[in-house]
């Protein structure tokens, strides 16, 4: 079995407006669609990601169980105020992906990764955020993610990649 890991972080604290706390991904088909197409844009016509040069590859798709996993995240960092991939209670990102139904088990290879970023106000900055990061722009151009799903709770912005074989 073969699988890629990759989860690099992006600590842009600000100050953050409190909103209220959801219990469901709140996204619609525009939020969507908008992540999809900025994504894509990206990855179709490639890009210099720090000092590297990544090739056009493949557009991603998106996935509700990905989008699940990023909205609980997201979710959980906004309610016990931490940052990082791995939550205080000790999930992963491959637990938290399974958890929400983007099963691994069975495969002959998957690939996961996560961007995660605090305090943009817009998808319009955390995309740019994430697209300035060598790690995140990677993560984004990664040739193995075929599958994403992203969410943002109170300014906590998750992107959750994946493929699976």
């Amino acid at each position: 079995m073969r699988f890629i890991l990759t989860i690099p972080a992006l600590a842009l604290l600000s100050c953050m407006a409190l909103k209220n706390d959801p219990d469901k991904p709140a996204s619609s088909n525009n939020f969507q669609n908008e992540f999809l197409n900025r994504v894509n844009k990206l990855r179709t016509s490639g890009c210099k990601c720090g000092r590297t040069y990544m090739p056009p590859v493949e557009p991603v798709t998106w996935n509700n169980a990905l989008e699940n996993s990023a909205f609980n995240h997201a979710r959980d960092m906004y309610r016990r105020r931490y940052f990082a991939h791995t939550s205080l209670s000790g999930k992963s990102i491959k637990n938290r992906i399974e958890e929400a139904g983007y099963t691994l088990s069975g495969l002959r290879s998957y690939a996961y990764g996560e961007n995660i970023a605090a305090g943009q106000k817009s998808i319009d900055q955390v995309m740019n955020s994430w697209i300035r990061s060598e790690g995140h722009c990677k993560n984004i151009m990664n040739k193995n993610f075929r599958e994403i799903g992203v969410a943002e709770v109170n300014l906590y912005w998750v992107q959750d990649f994946g493929a699976r074989n």
